[in-house]
């Protein structure tokens, strides 16, 4: 199983939904990171235990959703990710924008 700490690997303060939004937006982190470690085929847990503020619903939706708007099987996704965060919140909000994206 693979990590991604996003306060170490990525920033601590993940914002905005496009590249244009801002250097650590969701498309950059699901570009640069999501992506490559997908690929590999493990399973992947993402951290955002120690961020400093939480993230947004525009920037996960854009992350994960966006996976799957990028070819990524939802059923994949969901057999192979799990994320985890100080209040135990975005998991479930991850899953529910990875169904909400299939059906688009």
């Amino acid at each position: 199983m693979m990590v991604i700490d996003v306060a170490k690997e990525f920033s601590k303060t993940p914002f905005g939904r496009y590249k244009t939004d801002s250097q650590f937006s969701a498309e950059e982190f699901r570009e640069k990171l999501l992506l490559p470690k997908l690929n590999n085929g493990d399973s992947l847990t993402i951290d955002f235990s120690k961020i400093s503020l939480g993230v947004g619903s525009s920037f996960l939706e854009e992350a994960f959703g966006g996976l799957v708007r990028k070819g990524i099987d939802p059923s994949y996704l969901k057999a192979h990710i799990k994320v985890v965060d100080r209040m135990g919140l975005y998991d479930e909000q991850v899953r529910t924008f990875i169904e909400a994206a299939r059906n688009v």
